[in-house]
């Protein structure tokens, strides 16, 4: 399995069908271009880029596996699972997408209501510019919106002052439970990990649930290099998987050429002693 390991492996990005800046058909081409071979796209909530990123990866010559990253409401705050290898037709995992789209619009609407206290106005309206998919208005388009304007420098600035978990912007959303998410991914014969879990806010013991939970319900996997985690991150979820088990994966949660900390195709490899998802994917 050796040679497996060693292969160009992107499986976390994102394009205008959620909140990247480029279409599926050019994140495909930047990624090939980066010397990727195996590739997801994994879009918030949505699989309408599927279809295009399957046919446009095999026609570069990249080995396509299907995915998504499902908003989950954990322990009061959002978590991010990631579902690799699942059937984009699946009825099941469509409709309860469907409910989580729902309620982004009136999110939106409120978290623009709130920036409006803050002296941003028309914040609803400015982040639909960046929306390819009005459905899917997140809070990476407002922050797009925030810094054209001026009231930040940089999208970082944004989430630190207005829009992080905890900040005066920011909206929880009425996401899917765990338990939901993880099954929508496994009836759509997918594997389910949990995304970049050095993001998260959660106290140790709360980990520790959230990872037994986790497993119990059926969830296989964790992303241990990603563009969010530091080096001593990489090694700390590494140490994790070993622990439970779970299955190593790894995506640079690409969005933008200008706004991501890491590009398609830049991740070092794994740390050794893991056991790395798209073995069972591809």
């Amino acid at each position: 399995m050796d040679s497996l390991v060693r292969l160009n492996v992107d499986l976390h990005c994102h394009s205008t069908v959620s909140d990247g800046v480029l279409s599926p058909t050019e994140v495909a081409t930047r990624a090939a271009g980066n010397g990727v071979q195996v590739w997801s796209l994994t879009d918030h909530d949505e699989l309408g880029g599927q279809q295009e990123a399957a046919r446009v990866a095999r026609e570069l010559g990249m080995t396509y596996i299907p995915g998504i990253e499902i908003s989950v409401t954990w322990a009061e705050h959002t978590l991010h699972i990631v579902g690799l290898g699942i059937d984009p037709e699946n009825a099941a995992m469509n409709a309860g997408l469907e409910r989580i789209r729902n309620d982004r619009e009136q999110r939106a609407r409120v978290m623009s209501d709130k920036l409006a206290e803050f002296g941003i106005m028309n914040a609803y309206e400015g982040a639909l510019k960046y929306a390819d998919n009005p459905n899917l208005l997140s809070r990476t388009h407002f922050a797009r919106y925030i810094v054209e304007t001026g009231h930040c420098k940089h999208m970082q600035e944004v989430f630190d002052k207005y829009l992080a978990d905890g900040k005066p912007a920011y909206i929880a959303g009425d996401w899917a439970s765990l338990e939901e998410a993880i099954n929508w991914i496994t009836q759509a014969g997918g594997i389910a990990v949990i995304a970049h879990p050095g993001r998260y806010k959660y106290s140790r013991s709360e980990f520790v649930t959230l990872y037994k939970t986790f497993k119990l319900m059926g969830g296989r996997g964790i992303e241990v290099v990603t563009g969010s985690h530091t080096v001593d991150q990489y090694h700390q979820y590494a140490h994790i998987a070993r622990q439970y088990g779970f299955l190593a994966s790894c995506g640079s949660d690409f969005h933008s050429p200008s706004e991501s900390s890491m590009d398609l195709g830049k991740l070092p490899p794994l740390p050794s002693g893991l056991t790395p998802v798209w073995e069972e994917l591809i």
